[in-house]
């Protein structure tokens, strides 16, 4: 009997949409004691893994996004949307639910 191999997929955001790896939860306090899983805070920072190539404003140009590959950002407790691609957790959002950028 011959084995599938799972083909990896590749995700390519539209327009102005970002795809965003969210950092892992804190799994325990500053003082040293562990969160259980339902006392963990969901992640509102991680690292841009994907870009878009940017809105078409009214006049027809593509408008730059301001960030890029690589960029650490920081979204909304329920921004975007959450999907899981290749076993991973990542995020899509639009650039407007970015709310900074970390250096």
């Amino acid at each position: 009997m011959a084995t599938k191999t799972a083909k990896k997929l590749t995700l390519k955001p539209l327009n102005d949409r970002v795809i965003v790896q969210p950092e892992e939860a804190a799994t325990r306090t500053e003082s040293g004691l562990y969160l259980p899983e339902s006392a963990q805070e969901k992640p509102m920072t991680g690292k841009v893994i994907a870009a878009g190539p940017g809105k078409v404003n009214d006049d027809g140009e593509r408008t730059a996004l301001e960030v890029k590959v690589g960029d650490r950002v920081v979204y909304g407790k329920y921004s975007g949307n959450e999907v899981e691609i290749n076993g991973e957790q990542v995020v899509i959002l639009r650039e407007s639910e970015l709310l900074a950028k970390l250096d």
